[in-house]
């Protein structure tokens, strides 16, 4: 078959092997890695203010260093960079384990830690999507896109699954251990990728002028910095406010396992969305699939009532495939769109711009929830996603956007 076809091109090259591998690995530690630091802070005695400081720390510094990341990324190596953060990330990660493991952790030690491993976070981000369209042609970089994601959504499933058994049945540590052993293992695999390299800018320039370069690309186009102020709305709700009071709902009612199947869900929506997106080509597929996560309101929504855990499943099962569906179509239409030069530094502004509400979500959702109640606190945040999603859905150059052409021009 024609979609067969398709995926022995794109699993064909080892550098695209060894980047799915890496990135697997990766995310197969972080998907137990939220459920267990929340539930260790709580463990610990913290509060929901106290989870919010941690996650919020990490979200912070993962902020602060993407555009570092994104100038190194256009700069030098974009796998040596990963070798380096991944490092970094896996040492930082072990310490935290060590420290819930034998007692010592603190609300200010991993809240210390998290800001380290989210800088690294944050430095590898523009690298691994940037280094995506160099380890394949253009004919296959679509399907590439959705394997990418596939094993993202995957690793993170399986991640979450198992983060809800290991923190039932052996406590948060060992979860965090395993996250360490994710990154320490992606490094070699990031070592092992080789790829042309792209046509870099002037090695004369600094640092504040690349910076500049990369803004002047995302600024002027319009369908672009739309997109990261609806997922700067969006993130704060979803993955700032309701990660946050996620956790001690659940703690109070239906269970930290459930908890984490509830999660899991989500993923294995993003797995179904990607693999929808492997067949499904719209022609205005950037468009429909910005419509479309505004259904990622509705597990924000159906929490805030308390509903049955079978409910909060449909709920973030749905949410996923929309952001599956949704995440090919950006991705492609950056990769296709922006000049390879720049690319990180877009997908860095990008990702700034998506997350920078994210520690604000975190930070003001404890407090808000014990002035005004949860409830309440998530209804308003289901409200501003499905504003956020009108107004991006106005905007006549993300409306317009053909990706069609572009694949046909590589394949």
């Amino acid at each position: 078959m024609k979609t067969d076809n398709k995926r022995a091109r794109a699993f064909h090259y080892s550098a695209f092997r060894h980047l799915f591998a890496a990135r697997f690995l990766t995310v197969l530690g972080n998907g137990i890695a939220p459920i267990a630091l929340a539930f260790a802070v709580l463990d610990i005695g913290g509060s929901a203010s106290d989870l919010g400081i941690v996650v919020a720390s990490r979200s912070i510094f993962n902020v602060l260093f993407l555009l570092l990341g994104g100038v190194l990324a256009d700069r030098y190596s974009r796998s040596r960079v990963l070798v380096s953060s991944s490092l970094v990330a896996a040492l930082s990660q072990a310490v935290v384990a060590w420290s819930v493991l034998d007692g010592s952790a603190t609300v200010m030690s991993l809240t210390l830690l998290g800001a380290v491993n989210g800088a690294a976070a944050g430095i590898t981000l523009p690298a691994s999507s940037a280094l995506v369209p160099q380890t394949v042609p253009g004919k296959s970089l679509r399907e590439a896109n959705a394997f990418i994601q596939l094993g993202v959504y995957s690793g993170t499933v399986i991640g979450a699954s198992l983060g809800g058994v290991l923190i039932g049945s052996v406590g948060p540590g060992w979860g965090l251990a395993i996250d360490a052993l994710g990154f320490a293992a992606a490094a070699p695999l990031y070592l092992l990728i080789r790829v042309t390299a792209i046509e870099a800018h002037s090695p004369q320039s600094n640092m504040l002028q690349d910076l500049k370069e990369g803004w002047k690309e995302f600024i002027s186009r319009a369908w672009v910095w739309s997109i990261v102020v609806q997922f700067t709305i969006i993130n704060a709700a979803f993955s700032g406010v309701m990660m946050v009071l996620g956790p001690v709902i659940a703690d109070t009612s239906f269970g930290r396992a459930h908890w984490g199947i509830i999660v899991a869900a989500q993923s294995i929506g993003l797995i179904v969305g990607s693999s929808l997106a492997l067949r499904w080509r719209p022609r205005r597929d950037l468009f429909i699939g910005v419509l479309l996560v505004s259904f990622c309101a509705l597990p924000i929504f159906m929490l805030s009532q308390l509903p049955s855990t079978p409910w909060l499943i449909a709920a973030f099962f749905i949410a996923g495939v929309t952001f599956g569906l949704f995440g090919v179509a950006w991705a492609h239409s950056l990769q296709t769109h922006i000049p390879q030069d720049k690319l990180a530094r877009v997908y860095a502004y990008d990702a700034v711009g998506s997350f920078v509400a994210i520690p604000f979500g975190e930070l003001i959702a404890g407090p808000l929830a014990q002035q005004y109640g949860t409830s309440r606190v998530l209804l308003v945040a289901a409200c501003a996603v499905v504003l956020a999603t009108v107004a991006a859905s106005l905007v006549p150059a993300i409306r317009q956007l053909d990706n069609r052409s572009q694949i046909k021009s590589h394949t």
